[in-house]
């Protein structure tokens, strides 16, 4: 598995290490004090929620009531504070675009001086950070209402799976239930699509499986999501920015929907759009999850696009326009948006350094999510020859969840494996019986033959 994540990382031109001169530059900006335009904001409880083992920290959040209103203070790491525009650090990012995470470790986006020490939100260390300030009324409809530079401080680094209700500031859950009323009423699905994921065990082996999202990752999920919201809209209203845009299923491929839905055994009355019918689908149920790649497929790829006076910009799965801000640390464009956003929040013209930027960075992501999508994806499918290796000749237990000229493609529950075999007059939803038949680790290759 060692040596195949390795080749993979060639393979992709995945960068497994930064050259002197940035990490030179690194050690500069981590040196760098805090400015005088950052403002104390360490009495605040700011908390962070993220996986136990994160120490990427991009956000922390506090939450105050005013009046009818929530307001949600989201501090997200001050990157733009040790990087600037054309600077070693930046056009060494415009080449990464995103950080890649491999099961063995992470190609990060800045090196982990930054990432994961001076630009992190690390627990009990004042740290650089810009603080948005959201409205989120009781209809759930968030608006920007300030943005500064601040000095904050991590009070509590909470973890997905033992965060406690205690452990939250009060009006977590109000605030959740605003953003989830806002959704319903906009129509937007954002249900998390099924992942398959490679885990490292304490002993080195690595183990496949279809990982359910836990309840605080929807919640905190739901935060990032008003945060970006009402920076996508105030940017819209100011005439810049850059959005992130997915176009909506079409007419054709909503009818193939609907067929498929049938074809997995699920009752989707005609009256009933397809955001409240996906939310509506068991979690757990194989059959969902075929479903919701079926719906990922048919929606189309996500991008960037800049600010077009012709054309509002819009994302199907959030119904809305939208821009993404609240990962600095891991996404490149983020930055950016935020040096945009704190500009319009106070009345400033946005730097031409950063609308220059918005030209150069819808191909630099699409080029940087490209790269980490095909390498995650040899990642599982080396994870998958090599979890199967030695077992060629068992039988699984299948449900087919697509088809295409390629043939169709099946979902095993145990291991965790998605693959592609040809079978014969079989139908999305069609439970089967395969024979593994090859495990190839080192051609990252398996192959099943259908039993019945």
């Amino acid at each position: 598995m060692a040596a195949g994540l390795d080749k993979i990382r060639v393979d992709c031109g995945i960068p497994v290490s930064f050259s002197d001169e940035v990490l030179v530059a690194a050690q500069a900006a981590a040196a760098k004090p805090f400015g005088s335009d950052h403002i104390d904001r360490t009495d605040r409880r700011f908390v962070t929620l993220d996986p136990a083992s994160s120490v990427d920290l991009d956000q922390a959040f506090a939450i105050e009531a005013a009046g009818d209103d929530i307001i949600l203070q989201y501090a997200i790491a001050d990157v733009g504070w040790f990087v600037q525009p054309g600077d070693a650090l930046d056009v060494e990012a415009f080449e990464r675009a995103v950080t890649v995470y491999l099961p063995d470790r992470r190609a990060t986006l800045y090196p982990p001086l930054l990432s994961e020490g001076a630009a992190s939100l690390l627990p009990n260390v004042d740290r650089p950070a810009v603080v948005f300030t959201v409205r989120v009324g009781v209809d759930g409809i968030t608006s920007l209402d300030g943005a500064e530079r601040a000095i904050v401080r991590n009070q509590a680094k909470l973890a997905y799976d033992a965060v406690a209700p205690a452990d939250l500031p009060t009006g977590f859950d109000e605030l959740n239930r605003r953003i989830r009323l806002a959704e319903d009423a906009r129509g937007a699905p954002r249900v998390e699509f099924p992942e398959q994921e490679i885990d490292r065990l304490d002993d080195g082996r690595f183990v496949l499986r279809f990982r359910p999202r836990l309840e605080s990752e929807e919640q905190n999920a739901a935060l990032s999501l008003a945060c970006n919201l009402a920076i996508g809209e105030a940017l819209y209203q100011a005439g810049t920015g850059l959005f992130r845009v997915m176009p909506d299923v079409d007419e054709r491929r909503y009818r193939k929907l609907r067929h498929s839905a049938r074809a997995f055994g699920l009752v989707w009355p005609n009256d009933v759009p397809l955001a409240t019918f996906e939310r509506s689908l068991p979690r757990h149920d194989p059959r969902t999850s075929a479903f919701l790649i079926a719906v990922r497929r048919a929606a189309g790829g996500a991008g960037y696009a800049p600010f077009d006076p012709e054309h509002r910009p819009w994302h199907s799965a959030v119904a809305a326009t939208y821009a993404q801000a609240t990962a600095p640390l891991r996404r490149l464009q983020d930055r950016y948006v935020i040096e945009a956003a704190l500009a319009v929040a106070n009345g400033r013209s946005v730097p031409e350094a950063i609308l220059a930027g918005f030209d150069r960075l819808p191909k630099a992501m699409s080029q940087g999510d490209q790269r980490a999508n095909q390498a995650e994806r040899q990642a599982l499918d080396l994870a998958e020859a090599v979890v199967l290796s030695g077992r060629e000749g068992e039988i699984f237990e299948a449900v087919v969840v697509d088809e295409g000229e390629w043939g169709v493609e099946v979902q095993i529950s145990d291991p965790a494996v998605l693959a592609r075999m040809n079978a014969r007059r079989v139908d999305p939803g069609d439970d089967l019986r395969v024979r593994l038949v090859v495990a190839d680790p080192v051609r990252r290759h398996i192959e099943f033959e259908r039993v019945s």
